[in-house]
């Protein structure tokens, strides 16, 4: 990732109803929430989320499926992942007891899944 796209990323995620309206859908993965439902939820007027939407969009944190009538909003957890990798890659710059107390708060929260027995 280059710095102008993780800086357009980060920007997006910068304004309070941008951010919420992205934890709720990375919450929602991977069903996604209608357009009307995220508006709904986050109390915001439905063209106002929508131009709060084609900002993620342009990003590429979001992507809207049309199904039918409506929109199905997902976040791309792989853009996500993609600027925090661009933010933490070489933080520690051969010292990775400076970014160990970072990758041991992130474990709780996702523990890696075991491996079933065959």
């Amino acid at each position: 990732m280059e710095s102008n796209q993780a800086i357009a990323c980060l920007a997006a995620l910068a304004q309070p109803t941008r951010l919420e309206t992205f934890r709720l859908l990375v919450g929602r993965e991977p069903d996604g929430v209608p357009a009307g439902e995220i508006a709904r939820l986050i109390a915001v007027p439905q063209n106002t989320m929508s131009t709060h939407l084609a900002i993620l969009a342009r990003t590429g944190l979001v992507r809207g499926d049309r199904h039918s009538r409506s929109i199905i909003y997902h976040a791309d957890l792989e853009r996500f992942r993609k600027v925090m990798l661009f933010l933490v890659k070489d933080c520690c710059n051969g010292r990775p007891e400076i970014c160990e107390p970072l990758f041991a708060d992130l474990l709780p929260c996702c523990p890696p899944k075991e491996k079933a027995h065959v």
